[in-house]
């Protein structure tokens, strides 16, 4: 289980980093598209705001400490923090569905280790999470950056 929850707060970790990355690509877009992607990034971050909360909610029913700091939050994180400054709307949206199959990858491997420890709440929690990455990441790939 210890392993688990590791992989679970990773999770959690990647989440807020990706919740602040989001939060200052809303702040720094820029380009023809910028009122639909200020709208849309307000949107990606509201969403994982409540994944954040939900993922913390379900290590404490799995009788663990969710992570609470941004300094844990940076030391176990897979996400690249983004950058203070203008950026364009194209290098956002790469940025964007990289940073989404990291977060597919990782409640991937979340849901396999669930499901051969038997903890079907974590698995069917990440079968959610799966679902919902695939989605956005399809929809950003039709944008078809170059």
């Amino acid at each position: 289980m210890e392993d688990l929850v590791k992989k679970i707060n990773c999770l959690l970790s990647d989440l807020n980093i990706f919740y602040r990355k989001l939060q200052n690509y809303h702040w720094n877009v820029s380009g023809k598209n910028f009122f639909i992607m200020h709208a849309k990034l307000e949107e990606y971050y509201d969403e994982i705001n409540e994944q954040i909360d939900e993922i913390a909610e379900h290590i404490l029913m799995l009788n663990h400490e969710p992570l609470g700091s941004m300094k844990d939050y940076l030391n176990n994180t897979c996400i690249a923090e983004a950058k203070n400054e203008k950026i364009d709307e194209c290098e956002v949206i790469k940025n964007i569905i990289i940073d989404y199959n990291t977060l597919l990858k990782k409640v991937t491997e979340i849901k396999e280790n669930a499901d051969s420890k038997k903890i079907y709440s974590t698995s069917s929690l990440m079968d959610n999470y799966i679902s919902l990455y695939m989605k956005n990441i399809w929809m950003l790939k039709q944008i078809n950056v170059k």
